[in-house]
């Protein structure tokens, strides 16, 4: 299985057609490795990770700095895996470590197979 990746970082999250265009583009896997602040985080980071995974039928890849800093930032953290159905599938709420898990190529088709709203697309 070759995957394709789309890639992006941090505020990126926040604009969903960039994400459009890397589904378009056939990305199966959209990294987006971010230091989001811990305000924003703890309100927005895993719904709009979920939504970015399920909107687009591909796996999202989050590394995220987390933890307050030498400057005083204070970053959410919450490293984590989701699948194509919104699913979380690993995660790390802080500190330095990995968040390791599968790529399934056949849950991808058959996520793609049961939802096929990329295919029904009209803009």
């Amino acid at each position: 299985q070759r995957w394709r990746v789309g890639l992006s970082v941090c505020y990126d999250l926040r604009f969903p057609e960039l994400y459009r265009a890397h589904a378009r583009a056939g990305a199966d896997l959209l990294l987006v490795p971010s230091a989001f602040t811990h305000t924003t985080g703890q309100a927005h980071w895993e719904v709009l990770l979920r939504a970015r995974a399920v909107e687009n039928l591909a796996y999202v890849l989050a590394p995220a700095q987390g933890g307050v800093h030498a400057n005083g930032r204070h970053t959410w953290g919450h490293s984590m895996l989701v699948d194509p159905w919104g699913s979380i599938l690993a995660q790390r709420d802080q500190g330095a470590g990995v968040v390791a898990g599968e790529l399934d190529a056949q849950r991808l088709s058959a996520v793609r197979a049961q939802l096929p709203a990329l295919t029904h697309r009209v803009l």
